[in-house]
């Protein structure tokens, strides 16, 4: 009988947050922008300057542990991590090794309907490194250090997962955590949340660690789930032929999607850490803890309950709803507004939907007020504007936040409830379609859908299509 295995899977967790400068200088966290403009003698690690810590990192590292149930750590210092890499200016990370910010927390995953706490070993402020931009042509190697000192925090998990599932669930929780509280905009694609993978494999029933590989580049969730299966398979298949899983760490190549060794793991030994001698503690009182506690915001959990008991909105409506705390303070403004959430829901979910699809926007950019939206459900359900005439204004007030009552006076796109204009456009469209109305009386019901559609080409679309064909039965 073949052997069963089980995964063994622990994560580190990279995100960029979202302050406006870098962690000990004052420049520019922007991303893009041409290489090497977002810098000044800390950043690019000139010798004699001197690095100042930013409080708004502390800031938002400290709302991040708060949120994730971990201990804060009231005196936390900085350390040097040294190593020699062209991207790494100083030659060393000012990092945390000895007194990190955070430490022993857990956040509650969901998978399959089961719960499950996934522990945090620590959370960590450091700086992050630049960047190397490989020229194949020229075969050299250019530095950007635009993103050299852009503040981290680097979240070490337990090794409790056990399935790519559970990572990914996982990798949500913090996401959205993260988001919601406004630390960072953890954009995969961006590098603003990076995850190295830790992995190993073990008989099921032993209770031995196997050995662990880290696997690097991993910046979507496909990757990472074809990353842990195709590593899992990898190490399977040198246990089951007898031979060894070396300690390594690995790259995740997504266009061949598999691995290749980098190079045999480092002991932290090998960093020569030692405390930073350019920064002073930081201390951390109950004070700083409460008022940063205080702008707590609700979390999606909570939420997501809250939508179905108050609004009556069902589990995945909820679930989209509250994707981003920006679709989320939408939907809740204009439903404050127009008392109508299921219509707000419905706005949202269809039409800003497909909309944001096809300008390849994110929720987080979404402009509009709930105000203008709210005002739109208004009109359509006075019957001022038809169905497809609100489809046309809210894409106006989508893309420039328009007044939507403004913007349909300003352009008469407002529903014709004259009742003799709309009998003497039926009589004229009658008259001028003979077939359709002989097919209709022939009992061909289709036929009155054409004269409904020639009546509303006629009215220029402004006209009610439910009282057109009211009134096409009774005058037919």
């Amino acid at each position: 009988m073949s052997k069963q295995y089980e995964t063994v899977i622990g994560l580190e967790v990279h995100i960029e947050l979202a302050t406006k400068t870098k962690i000990f200088c004052g420049c520019s966290t922007e991303f893009g922008g041409a290489p090497n403009v977002h810098t000044c003698p800390v950043c690019t690690g000139m010798p004699g300057s001197l690095p100042v810590l930013n409080k708004q990192v502390v800031d938002h590292a400290l709302a991040i542990g708060l949120a994730t149930n971990c201990h804060i750590t009231r005196v936390c210092k900085f350390d040097r991590k040294n190593y020699f890499y062209p991207d790494n200016p100083q030659n060393y990370q000012i990092s945390q090794l000895y007194l990190p910010i955070a430490r022993d927390g857990w956040v509650e995953i969901e998978t399959g309907g089961v719960k499950k706490k996934v522990r945090i070993h620590e959370m960590h402020m450091e700086e992050d490194a630049g960047k190397l931009v490989h020229d194949e042509w020229d075969d050299t190697s250019l530095v950007d250090y635009n993103r050299s000192g852009v503040p981290l925090v680097e979240i070490v998990s337990e090794p409790d997962m056990r399935s790519a599932e559970e990572v990914i669930a996982y990798l949500e929780k913090l996401r959205h955590i993260v988001q919601y509280l406004g630390a960072s905009d953890c954009k995969l694609q961006e590098g603003s949340m990076r995850a190295d993978v830790n992995l190993s494999v073990r008989e099921i029933g032993s209770d031995a660690f196997g050995t662990r590989t880290e696997m690097k580049n991993l910046n979507s969730f496909k990757a990472i789930t074809h990353a842990i299966e195709g590593e899992r398979e990898r190490q399977i298949e040198l246990l089951e032929e007898g031979k060894q899983v070396v300690q390594e760490t690995r790259r995740w190549d997504d266009n061949k999607e598999s691995s290749h060794a980098m190079r045999s793991k480092e002991d932290a030994k090998d960093y020569r850490y030692f405390p930073e001698p350019d920064l002073v503690p930081v201390m951390i009182d109950d004070e700083w803890i409460a008022r940063v506690k205080a702008r707590e915001p609700e979390f999606r959990t909570a939420k997501l309950a809250r939508y179905q008991k108050e609004y009556g909105i069902s589990q995945v409506d909820a679930e989209i709803l509250t994707e981003s705390r920006n679709m989320a303070e939408l939907f809740e403004a204009a439903t404050a507004l127009c008392k109508k959430p299921k219509k707000v829901a419905n706005w949202l979910m269809v039409e800003t939907m497909r909309l944001m699809k096809e300008h390849d926007m994110e929720p987080q950019d979404l402009r509009f007020s709930p105000e203008n939206l709210a005002g739109l459900i208004e009109m359509t359900d006075k019957g001022t504007v038809n169905s497809s005439v609100a489809k046309e204004v809210f894409e106006h007030v989508f893309l420039e936040n328009v007044d939507p009552q403004a913007y349909v006076k300003e352009h008469g796109l407002a529903t014709v409830n004259d009742e003799d204009a709309l009998r003497k456009t039926l009589e004229e469209v009658i008259a001028a379609n003979p077939q359709a109305v002989a097919d209709y009386k022939g009992g061909k019901e289709k036929a009155l859908g054409a004269l409904v559609g020639q009546t509303m080409k006629a009215m220029k679309g402004k006209a009610n299509p439910g009282r057109i064909n009211e009134l096409l039965r009774e005058m037919l």
